[in-house]
């Protein structure tokens, strides 16, 4: 993020201070969730996600060069067209779909083809997949349903054709269903602990000065690098990432506004890259900070239906030199710190911790404390 839009930053972060204090009060969005349709990109209208390196067609994940959309749809403009690139694939396409433990839930989507199958994975009992031997020259409406076990918290839809069998095409994808909770805004992380939250936004830069300083200093960091980035050199984020209490969570698919994106468009961002996270790192990210601070109550929906318990911005900005706490005077327990993958990381970092210990605080791991 350049030094104007850190400013759009810090000036949004200013504007949302009230909203965020009110926000971290109580539990967020309490209440019975109605039914929606909690699919990614369900009729395979949005196009290939700026800057996205994860796959091609946002929200669902294919094998390379088996993938593709087309003009023939069942209703909007492309359809999702899967043609099998060997006779030892059956160009499978998945999602994964955050869900509620003990809920059920009706997965159906328009099929055309030989042999097409649909199903879920992970729920914690056994899920007999939709199929159908064929569907002549039109298409036809392929529906399961699941329950979820006690301890499941996400799912892994499935798409695909079998083996020999040519391509098949798909649309109008449904997951009806209660969504999960909205996910919580706050700009810190609540605690009489002397501790502060050291989150690093972006991935541009990486310099081995700052991964030095990290692991010579054992700072717990929290990392929210953009899939394109990560692509660029993950060993990098493994590396920064290694002290315990230090993770990598979700920052976005392209770092655009999405205040300016429909539901479907923010979930898009959202789960994309929470997917290339999980597939990098192991672990699927629990914790979304919106690309300058903007965020409304669709992303707050969206980020919960990508498996986000909290969206995050943070009380100080300590990036390209600046010393910036948002609430005025010293930092307090609690305080999320904004600092950059940049040139000036390491200084940036060493005056952040500089301040920190200065009012007696320290860092400390961030999914310790929003959990």
């Amino acid at each position: 993020m350049s030094r104007s839009l850190r400013r759009l930053a810090s000036g949004a972060a200013a504007t949302a201070l009230a909203v965020l204090s009110t926000a971290t009060a109580s539990p967020a969005h309490a209440g019975t969730a109605a039914a929606v349709n909690l699919a990614t990109n369900p009729g395979f209208e949005i196009p290939t996600l700026p800057l996205a390196d994860w796959g091609s067609v946002p929200g669902w994940h294919c094998a390379p060069g088996e993938a593709a959309t087309t003009t023939a749809a069942r209703t909007g403009s492309t359809a999702l067209a899967v043609t099998p690139a060997t006779g030892d694939s059956t160009g499978e396409c998945t999602q994964y779909l955050a869900v509620r433990p003990n809920t059920t839930y009706t997965y159906a989507a328009w099929v055309r083809g030989s042999y097409v199958f649909l199903g879920a994975t992970g729920t914690g009992h056994d899920v007999a997949p939709a199929w159908t031997p064929g569907t002549g020259d039109g298409w036809q409406r392929l529906s399961t349903t699941f329950t979820t076990g006690a301890d499941a918290s996400s799912v892994e839809l499935y798409l695909h054709g079998w083996y020999g069998q040519g391509a098949f095409a798909a649309d109008d994808v449904t997951v009806d269903g209660p969504a999960p909770d909205p996910a919580r805004a706050t700009w810190n992380a609540p605690t009489t602990d002397k501790a502060v939250f050291i989150t690093i936004d972006d991935g541009w830069a990486r310099t081995p000065e700052a991964a030095r300083l990290i692991a010579d200093r054992q700072v717990p960091v929290t990392a929210f690098p953009l899939p394109m980035p990560q692509g660029f050199e993950p060993d990098y984020f493994k590396k920064v990432t290694a002290v315990a209490g230090s993770s990598v969570q979700d920052h976005s698919v392209s770092h655009r506004d999405l205040t300016t994106l429909t539901p479907a468009e923010q979930q898009a961002e959202i789960c994309d890259a929470r997917d290339a996270a999980a597939a990098r790192y192991g672990t699927a990210p629990t914790i979304f900070r919106p690309p300058y601070f903007a965020w409304n109550d669709d992303t707050l929906r969206a980020a919960a239906n990508c498996g986000m318990k909290y969206l995050l911005t943070a009380t100080a900005d300590y990036s390209w030199g600046a010393s910036d706490v948002y609430h005025g005077g010293a930092l307090q327990p609690g305080d999320v710190i904004l600092l950059h993958f940049t040139d000036t990381l390491a200084g940036d970092l060493q005056r952040a911790l500089a301040d920190a210990a200065a009012a007696g605080l320290h860092p400390a791991g961030l999914t310790d404390y929003l959990r």
